[in-house]
């Protein structure tokens, strides 16, 4: 194996390695520092967030919100928003307790009831166009069996670059010492030769 093929195989499983590593990072790491991960699936944020994004929501004080703010909050069992809040109201009781009268930034009008504060998981830090779409197909059938097939073949790919590149060094190592005993033999073999020439010689005198 040649000295490019060797550099190109292994930028090659470099790639393939930082590729997980990176997707591990966006889609699990994040979690450490205390983000969640959300698909955008409707177009009521554009163009602020696109349909498709990935965004990371970070935690916050809703005591802290304030008028123009993005959040993610709980609208139902099963349903997530991301929204602008468009006024912050008190709960008017005398106690903290407020709501927060939303609005997606494309719609003509603001959202039919008001977010509880409780209800608010946090405050949109980026999002990555595009990605949310991966993010949903790998999440259930047939694309999380793609996943793990894909994951499968990348390991096995890596490893059999690794093999391959070793095979090579091994085997040119093995050559490195025959051409190293080579010479040695030959001169051996010549001082044989010459020890005996010499001895003839003094037989001859």
């Amino acid at each position: 194996m040649s000295k490019r093929t060797k550099i190109i195989l292994k930028t090659i499983s470099t790639l393939l390695v930082a590729l997980v590593v990176v997707l591990a990072l966006l889609l699990v790491g994040v979690r450490f520092l205390n983000m969640q991960v959300f698909t955008v699936l409707s177009g009521s944020m554009e163009p602020t967030y696109k349909t498709g994004s990935l965004m990371y929501v970070k935690d916050v004080d809703p005591m802290e919100l304030e008028d123009g703010d993005v959040i993610t909050y709980i609208l139902s069992e099963n349903t997530i928003v991301t929204h602008r809040i468009v006024d912050v109201i008190p709960a008017g009781d005398g106690s903290e307790e407020l709501f927060f009268q939303t609005k997606g930034d494309a719609n003509n009008v603001v959202d039919g009831s008001l977010v509880y504060y409780k209800n608010v998981i946090g405050k949109p830090v980026f999002s990555i166009p595009g990605l949310g779409y991966l993010v949903n197909f790998i999440q259930q059938p047939p694309g999380i069996y793609i996943a793990i097939l894909f994951c499968v073949g990348l390991i096995f790919i890596v490893f059999l670059i690794d093999m391959l590149i070793s095979d090579s060094e091994k085997q040119k190592n093995r050559l490195d010492k025959i051409s190293e005993t080579e010479p040695s033999k030959k001169e051996a073999e010549e001082t044989v030769s010459k020890n005996e020439i010499e001895k003839k010689e003094m037989e001859e005198d």
